[in-house]
């Protein structure tokens, strides 16, 4: 059997390790927070893992998120307000705090409590966990200084 094998010229290797390197998955489209430029969001940024929920992460446009999965099914935001006391749920995995929004179910908000700058996660619930994505973020975002921490309602009333 004869190969021949022929030079491909600059412009077409370009491409193609081009394409090779970007895959298909492109930018996701994010939003800084208004407190994204905190030194403390920096902290938690470089410490992000490659995959959440087995997902790989992806490459955002705005400082201090970060996004895993193709299409995006976890998105992280550093800088967000910093909750106060609140009547929804919350719940600690890890040594961190979070409050959990469902009102955009399947979507899931959850923003650290007691952490400052507050991180926010937008997890789909139909396409991973929301606790085993939290409790791969959470070595980045224990990073964050605590302030406080998340109490029981039985806890106010005990005598």
């Amino acid at each position: 059997m004869n190969i021949r094998i022929r030079p491909l010229g600059f412009v077409t290797v370009t491409a193609v390790l081009g394409l090779g390197l970007t895959g298909c998955a492109g930018v996701v489209p994010m939003k800084p927070a208004e407190d994204s430029n905190n030194p403390e969001c920096a902290n938690v940024t470089v410490r992000l893992p490659d995959t959440v929920s087995e997902l790989t992460k992806r490459e955002t446009n705005a400082q201090a998120t970060g996004a895993w999965g193709t299409p995006a099914a976890v998105l992280l935001t550093c800088g967000v307000e910093v909750p106060g006391p609140t009547t929804l749920p919350c719940v600690s995995i890890n040594d961190v705090d979070w409050i959990e929004d469902d009102s955009q179910a399947p979507l899931y908000r959850y923003t650290t409590y007691g952490r400052t700058p507050a991180v926010e996660v937008v997890i789909d619930s139909e396409a991973v966990s929301g606790t085993t994505t939290l409790v791969d973020l959470g070595p980045a975002v224990s990073v964050l200084p605590k302030t406080s921490q998340c109490i029981d309602i039985t806890d106010v009333f005990k005598n």
